[in-house]
């Protein structure tokens, strides 16, 4: 087995180049299809990371780079530099950090633990998540849900939105007199403006394409609903404008708000663009009146909590690998596992076998005597393979389990089986 994880995030990839590989859920779903040299295998996406796990039959990832191609449609040249390869038990252990929070941008994200089982249920569905590839994800997923409970890091849970209003207060104060656009009515729209009501924002304005999202969402927080038409009149009257929209294109452009006439403001407009693509161009930038902050700007804005997040990274490492020391273990009994379940079925052929022989010469017998035949044959062959069976787990992939099992076939006959 060839566990291999392929894929940029944050950490290696600057923004201009992740929105490349950014796609709606549904968009990548149905790329999650059995193609040549790759069918077992999931897509982990998230606003910060694009990354491909599979279970190769070679060491060769042509595959994966194919399929990067196909998302970003970028030559492989564009991207081969950002990319991060982790192999066999080190891209289980990636996994496991980026389910725990670890290698986000922000330490103990709540959103991504969810967006790891989104991806292992995606690719169940579509029919690409083999054995192998499901225990990955499940030791991912138990060790996620552990640091949750267990850790310090699942306390007062983050999210980007939130960090993106704990740096508006960085740069405006206090929130209570701020007038707020809010751009998306999606889950990191709810998520901002959750943040900024617990941070004292009442003045609160959200435009989004669905009107009827933007009105459902308005409703929960007390806001104000615009559809998109009147997006240059929202932006004339804020002093913040979070964008958290799921739109795959440009929204907010210079010429957008020189219509708006922010140029001759009083006061700056600060943009907070945490949505990928970005919904705000970064030319934007350029203006007179204009702070411009995106998702690469996040990180200092973590600020004490990050602080006290990296001090729990220890323990939250610990349960990482005692849960990689299982799957370690489910990994090794795989090793055995065909053999033991050759030697079961030879033994159970022989058995039923044995059991219709003799019936036959039982002219009498009936149904109980059939069920005591079944009940003492299954019992016998159970006690006789018993300690055999546990010789083969138990010395799963080592230099002894290996001679156990050629002399277990030769002696069953378990290739003639085959």
């Amino acid at each position: 087995m060839n566990l291999t994880s392929l894929g940029l995030s944050h950490a290696t990839t600057p923004l201009a180049l992740r929105e490349h590989f950014a796609r709606p859920a549904a968009e990548l779903h149905d790329l999650l299809i059995a193609r040549p040299g790759l069918e077992e295998y999931a897509l982990l996406s998230t606003c910060n990371r694009l990354e491909v796990y599979a279970v190769l039959p070679e060491a060769d990832v042509t595959p994966l780079l194919a399929l990067l191609e196909q998302i970003s449609g970028l030559p492989r040249a564009a991207f081969a530099g950002s990319l991060t390869q982790y192999d066999g038990l080190e891209a289980a252990r990636h996994l496991a950090r980026v389910a725990c929070g670890l290698d986000s941008l922000v330490i103990g994200e709540s959103q991504i633990l969810g967006q790891v089982a989104q991806a292992q249920e995606a690719a169940r569905e579509h029919g690409t998540a083999g054995p192998a590839l499901e225990a990955v994800f499940r030791s991912a997923i138990r060790a996620g849900k552990r640091a949750r409970s267990e850790t310090e890091i699942g306390r007062n849970p983050l999210s980007i939105s939130s960090v993106a209003v704990r740096l508006a207060r960085e740069v405006l104060g206090e929130l209570g007199r701020t007038r707020v656009l809010v751009i998306g009515a999606a889950e990191m729209a709810g998520l901002a403006l959750s943040a900024l009501r617990d941070c004292g924002a009442e003045q609160l304005t959200i435009v989004n394409r669905s009107p009827v999202a933007a009105r459902e969402l308005a409703a929960l927080h007390g806001a104000r609903a615009l559809p998109l038409e009147q997006l240059d009149a929202a932006l004339a009257e804020a002093d913040l404008v979070m964008a958290c929209s799921g739109a795959p294109f440009i929204m907010v452009t210079p010429a957008l708000l020189d219509r708006a006439a922010t140029a001759a403001r009083a006061t700056p407009l600060v943009f907070i663009d945490i949505a990928v693509p970005r919904n705000v161009s970064p030319e934007v930038s350029s203006l007179p009146n204009i702070r411009y902050f995106d998702m690469d700007d996040l990180e200092r804005a973590q600020g004490k909590n990050l602080a006290g997040r990296q001090q729990t990274a220890p323990v939250v490492e610990a349960i990482v690998e005692e849960e990689l020391n299982a799957y370690q273990e489910w990994e090794r009994q795989q090793q055995v596992a065909p053999l033991i379940a050759g030697l079961h079925a030879r033994a159970e052929s022989i058995r039923k076998a044995e059991i219709e022989r003799s019936l036959r010469r039982w002219p009498g017998a009936g149904e109980d005597e059939r069920q005591r035949l079944e009940a003492l044959t299954e019992a016998i062959v159970n006690r006789l393979l018993h300690h055999a069976t546990e010789q083969l787990k138990a010395g799963a992939g080592e230099q002894q389990a290996a001679q156990y099992a050629v002399m277990l076939q030769d002696l069953f006959a378990l290739q003639d089986q085959a």
